[in-house]
């Protein structure tokens, strides 16, 4: 039996205008999944871990990964995502500005689902996120 719990997206994104793009196809779409925003690595990290005063986030979940971040890139996320065995399955799709093949390399050396980028804004965009949501419909995650 499928299981209908809605998926939960982790935008892991520092830049409010992103944030903002983000939201915006979302309603554009007419997306009703539940939305958690973390402003850099270590929030995210605090997230998917439940530490530092933030609420667990519950499987099935997928993160929206940008990779130029303070304090913690998206690259440092993703080595400390991997090394930890109850987070290591977890399903991430890079969403970045950075079109560096040495970028868009070590994103897919640390198992991202997939490398999308965000100034292909507009009707593009929207296209991005709606293939994703086709997918986190289709896939089955891993069991919390």
């Amino acid at each position: 039996m499928r299981n209908t719990v809605p998926v939960t997206l982790l935008l892991v994104e520092d830049d409010q205008v992103d944030v903002k793009a983000v939201r915006r196809a979302f309603g554009e779409l007419r997306i009703a999944n539940p939305l958690v925003v973390a402003k850099d690595g270590m929030e995210a990290l605090d997230v998917l871990r439940g530490k530092n005063g933030k609420k667990k986030l519950k499987r099935p979940y997928l993160v929206l990964l940008d990779l130029n971040m303070p304090r913690m890139s998206g690259i440092e996320f993703l080595d400390e995502l991997r090394k930890d065995s109850s987070l290591d399955e977890t399903v991430v799709f890079v969403l970045t500005t950075s079109e560096a093949e040495r970028d868009r390399a070590q994103a897919y050396d640390k198992h991202v689902s997939g490398y999308l980028l965000k100034q292909r804004a507009g009707p593009a965009f929207v296209d991005a996120i709606s293939m994703l949501e086709h997918y986190w419909r289709i896939v089955e995650f891993p069991a919390g």
